[in-house]
């Protein structure tokens, strides 16, 4: 999916802003429960939009794992998906745990719901084995805790062939892959793998206001190495996942699988400046038609060092020569919403919230965002997750308000 060239290409990006209902058009919600404004519209349909009646807090519990790394919700089947890094818990809206899967040695990170087939997708690593899948959970079936991955049938995964090349690119041509680490000029793109993943309208040239195809996005990690300019991009591939079933297969961790497609639909490169760790949580909203990038804070002085980025989904594609590659090389970029904050010197946008635990939008300016940490119980030390609800404002610095 790399062109090498002798040109380069650019956009020009024009004013726009965030098509969501401010917080004046959003209703009064009720004493513990929100039903969202009634008579706001979709921007992308034009159909009235009327969000489901959500809670404003949903508690995951608290886990003997690493923090909670995203969320997905299951509206028609009023249940919540939390992944806890080694453990997927399912709840049902209330916070009442219905089940876990558990087993899991790599590093599950961001989940999102494929409303095609009602299934749940995240990203799972295995750096030590360079081995890189989307997991694919049937909740359906998960009705009780402490069912496990790799023998209950309840989990199949997808190898990624590309990221694993990405991971893996001896960039210094040493002849030494230098591993797991930031402190390398390895790594194509500084990429440290994957994290970030979301169901949305394929982008295109002509596509304007018109949904496109679904497709599944997946985000790189990408390491924070402060001497490298190839690193301030965020990279998402971009599947069709409809003819994936022929790929996927239960995943033995002493020996995992390489089953997967060869390429991927597109890539894009996204210019934000340098992250830690690139896109931890990656969103689609459907009433506005942008992407949200949830991220760890970079460390480069040179940035204004934004949490939350927001790619815009009306603008299409455009070529450019992608940052820092030693033979230049043409990808398409997609173009960041220009609104929020705006940095002339890096000429990025972006807000301030911290949403890299979980970002997930439930319709209508609304918008669930995951916090967590660590307490002790009983002597054992465990993290926490939760959601709670907020509306869009589009606000600077800070887009979201909490509703309540």
């Amino acid at each position: 999916m790399r062109h090498s060239i002798a040109r380069s290409g650019a956009a020009l990006l024009a004013a726009a802003a965030l098509v969501l209902p401010t917080a004046s058009a959003v209703a009064e919600p009720a004493a513990d429960r929100t039903t969202g404004p009634a008579a706001s519209t979709d921007a992308r349909a034009g159909a009235p939009v009327k969000p489901p009646v959500l809670p404003r807090h949903i508690d995951g519990g608290a886990w003997p794992t690493s923090h909670v790394q995203g969320a997905a919700i299951d509206e028609h089947e009023g249940v919540v998906y939390w992944s806890f890094t080694q453990v997927l818990v399912k709840t049902d809206l209330e916070g009442n745990v219905l089940g876990t899967v558990t087993g899991l040695t790599g590093h599950l990170g961001d989940l999102d719901l494929n409303t095609h087939d009602g299934r749940v997708y995240g990203s799972l690593e295995y750096k030590a084995e360079e081995a890189f899948y989307i997991a694919i959970f049937d909740g359906a079936k998960i009705d009780r805790i402490g069912m496990d991955a790799e023998t209950d049938g309840i989990m199949t995964t997808v190898y990624l062939p590309e990221v694993v090349e990405d991971f893996t690119a001896d960039m210094d041509r040493d002849g030494v892959f230098d591993g797991d680490t930031g402190n390398t000029a390895d790594h194509r793109y500084g990429s440290s793998g994957i994290d970030g993943v979301a169901f949305g309208p394929a982008a295109g040239k002509d596509r304007g206001r018109a949904k496109g195809k679904q497709v599944l996005r997946v985000a790189y990690g990408v390491y924070a190495h402060k001497d490298r300019i190839d690193n301030d991009n965020q990279v998402l591939l971009e599947y069709d996942v409809a003819s994936w079933r022929r790929y996927e297969k239960p995943l033995v961790q002493d020996a995992p699988h390489r089953s997967g497609p060869r390429e991927v639909r597109n890539k894009y490169f996204v210019f934000t400046g340098n992250t830690t760790y690139g896109v931890q949580n990656l969103e689609y909203d459907e009433a506005s038609g942008h992407w949200f990038l949830a991220v760890y804070k970079g460390t480069k002085p040179g940035y204004p060092n934004y949490s939350l980025f927001v790619v815009d989904g009306d603008r299409p594609p455009y070529q450019a020569v992608v940052r820092g590659q030693a033979e230049p090389e043409l990808g398409d970029h997609l173009s960041l919403l220009p609104a929020g904050q705006y940095d002339p010197a890096s000429s990025t946008f972006g807000w301030t919230f911290d949403a890299s635990y979980g970002l997930v939008s439930v319709g209508g300016g609304y918008f669930y965002g995951a916090s967590g940490g660590p307490v002790v119980e009983d002597g054992v030390k465990k993290q926490t997750g939760a959601l709670d609800l907020y509306r869009w404002t589009g606000a600077t610095p800070t887009p979201f308000e909490k509703v309540g």
